[in-house]
């Protein structure tokens, strides 16, 4: 007869805690793996080294850059060949705004845009503006009115600061 004895061994606390780390690992490099493999096969795979610059991003598909330079602005301001547009909260453009600019908020860009845009032909040059390096209503309010068939529009990135540090015309609301 043979008798078979069992002997439990257990794991100390270091080897648990070395196998649980080395599992986490595993599963982490799993999920990387299948993250950048699914990606590969997507229709609109999305690019792994770009240029996710400011700048990057204002171009559109068709490769048009959307921004503006202030001088470029100032020039068709003075000239009067370009329609700007405010893409602030209402309460921001009523305290202050580059001057003969209308208002269009982009958060109200849905009920609004008829009534603003309704005079201006689509090859009108308009330039639209917000305030901050990394303000964004501009860019969305610009990207919808290219989409709506509007075909020369430009962003003034930061253009209410650079307006007013350039000296540039504008109306403000007086304080009593």
């Amino acid at each position: 007869m043979f008798i078979q004895f069992r002997v439990k061994t257990s794991k100390t606390l270091g080897q648990q805690f070395l196998q649980s780390v080395w599992q986490c690992c595993a599963m982490l490099l799993l999920a990387v793996f299948l993250g950048f493999s699914i990606n590969q096969f997507r229709d609109s795979r999305l690019p792994l080294f770009d240029d996710w610059s400011m700048e990057a991003r204002l171009i559109t598909p068709s490769g048009v850059q959307l921004d503006i330079s202030l001088i470029e602005a100032k020039n068709l301001f003075f000239q009067q060949a370009a329609i700007i547009i405010d893409a602030r909260p209402n309460d921001d453009y009523e305290k202050g705004h580059i001057k003969s600019a209308k208002s269009l908020p982009w958060h109200d860009v849905e009920q609004k845009f008829m009534e603003v845009t309704k005079d201006i032909s689509v090859d009108t040059p308009i330039i639209t503006y917000c305030d901050g390096e990394t303000c964004e209503l501009s860019h969305h309010l610009a990207n919808f009115l290219l989409d709506i068939g509007f075909t020369n529009v430009r962003i003034l990135v930061n253009g209410w600061t650079k307006w007013q540090h350039a000296d540039l015309p504008i109306d403000k609301e007086v304080s009593d």
